[in-house]
C-alpha cells in the first residue's frame, strides 16, 4: 500500500457523532408537519445523503406514503437545525489526537472534509469542535453542483490539494475516509482508495461496498497511513 498524500474525510458518523441532534431535529420537523415521530434507528438509517434526502425520507416514512411531500419541511428543518446543531454533537473519541498525529507525522498528508451536510453548518460545527485547523478545506453538499457519491467535489479537492502541495497526485495516493456506503462509492467513482470507519451510522451498508481498509477507531488512521511506508 502506498503512503497517502491526501485524506478526504466525511463528517457525520466519521469525525463527529451528530446522531442525537439530527434525530431530534427530524422529529421536530415531523411534529411541525403534524406527522408522528420516527424511531431513532429509522432516522439514523436516512443520514448520509444530505439534508434534503434526510427530510424527504423521514417525511415519507412517517406519513406511510412514498409520494408525500411538504414544501415547508426542509426550510423548517434547516432553520431548526441551525439553532440546535451543537446541542449534543461531539467529536468521536480519538479523532482530535489522531488528526494532530497525522498533521505532525513525517510527510504528513494534506487533509480536507467532504460532507453532504450543507457547508455552513459543517464549518460551524468544525469551528466549534476545534476540527477546522486540521483541514485545508471543508466542503458541503451545496458547495458543488452535485453531492456524494458523485465524484465532483472529491475531484475538486484533489485539484486544490495539488495546487497547495505543488505536485501532481496519483489516484493511489488519495483516500476517502467515511462510515457509509456513500463514501465508499464516492471513492470508487473517483478511482481512489477508501477506508471505512466502524463507529458510524451505516456500518453494514459501508461494509457491503468493500472498503480497502477498516479503522476500528480513529487511532487506526495513523497506522494505516504509516503502513504505506512499511512502518508497523
Amino acid at each position: 500500500m502506498t503512503r497517502p498524500k491526501l485524506l478526504i474525510f466525511d463528517l457525520d458518523g466519521t469525525l463527529i457523532d451528530s446522531r442525537r441532534d439530527l434525530i431530534e431535529c427530524v422529529n421536530a420537523t415531523l411534529r411541525h408537519c403534524n406527522l408522528p415521530p420516527l424511531h431513532d434507528d429509522r432516522i439514523a438509517g436516512f443520514i448520509g445523503d444530505g439534508a434534503t434526502a434526510l427530510v424527504e425520507r423521514s417525511l415519507q416514512a412517517s406519513a406511510g406514503d412514498p409520494s408525500f411531500r411538504h414544501h415547508k419541511a426542509l426550510t423548517f428543518f434547516l432553520s431548526y437545525y441551525r439553532e440546535h446543531l451543537l446541542d449534543h454533537t461531539e467529536v468521536y473519541p480519538g479523532v482530535l489526537s489522531s488528526l494532530a498525529a497525522l498533521m505532525t507525522s513525517p510527510n504528513a498528508p494534506l487533509m480536507a472534509v467532504l460532507t453532504n451536510k450543507p457547508v455552513n453548518p459543517s464549518r460551524r460545527i468544525c469551528d466549534a469542535l476545534r476540527l477546522t485547523p486540521y483541514f485545508f478545506g471543508n466542503y458541503g453538499g451545496n458547495s458543488f453542483t452535485t453531492k456524494k457519491p458523485d465524484p465532483e467535489g472529491l475531484l475538486a479537492i484533489w485539484r486544490e490539494a495539488e495546487q497547495l502541495g505543488g505536485e501532481r497526485l496519483q489516484a493511489h495516493e488519495i483516500i476517502m475516509v467515511g462510515d457509509s456506503e456513500v463514501d465508499i462509492r464516492t471513492a470508487r467513482n473517483a478511482g481512489i482508495g477508501a477506508w471505512g470507519c466502524m463507529w458510524g451510522f451505516a456500518t453494514s451498508k459501508m461494509l457491503a461496498e468493500g472498503p480497502d481498509a477498516l479503522a476500528q477507531n480513529a487511532t487506526d488512521w495513523l497506522a494505516l497511513v504509516q503502513a504505506g511506508d512499511g512502518v508497523p
